[in-house]
């Protein structure tokens, strides 16, 4: 008998598979809420020529849509590979309540999605890293940060 998290992870699984028929990456992902999917991503790189279309975010982006929240606190994502550096960025954002996963990096390196560079370049100082990264101290730097301070009527997030 399959317990709900490997049902769950199967589709996840089946969408990523699917997804490469289509010439798309061979990535999918699963949002659920209360025990029923309530959004499914595929990764879209290449066809929505947007790096970020990752299928963690594109579920995360259909899920938020269809709750109309930017929190997906009750939600467990499912996804057909270990997220890369940006998607782990995204669900902590989305503050999901759980992630299971069934390829790990490590898989997706033998296949040259290697995601080991960024998160070893996470760990440089931006001034160390292979992209330069500048710090440019400009008086009116902070200006935003305290306007948004101002705010009486702020959503904190």
């Amino acid at each position: 008998m399959v317990n709900k998290h490997e049902f769950f992870l199967q589709k996840a699984i089946d969408a990523a598979v699917k997804n490469t028929s289509v010439h798309g990456g061979p990535f999918g992902a699963i949002i659920t809420k209360d025990g029923e999917i309530i959004a499914e991503g595929v990764n879209r790189v290449t066809d929505h020529h947007d790096p970020t279309a990752h299928a963690e975010v594109m579920a995360i982006r259909e899920a938020c849509k269809k709750l109309n929240a930017f929190e997906l606190k009750d939600c467990v994502l499912y996804s057909s590979c270990e997220p890369c550096p940006m998607c782990l960025g995204a669900i902590y954002w989305a503050r999901l309540k759980n992630v299971y996963y069934a390829a790990d990096r490590k898989d997706a390196a033998k296949i040259q999605f290697d995601d080991d560079f960024i998160y070893n370049e996470i760990e440089k100082q931006p001034e160390q890293r292979t992209l330069p990264f500048i710090h440019l101290s400009i008086h009116s730097a902070l200006d935003p940060f305290k306007a948004w301070a101002k705010q009486i009527d702020k959503t904190q997030y």
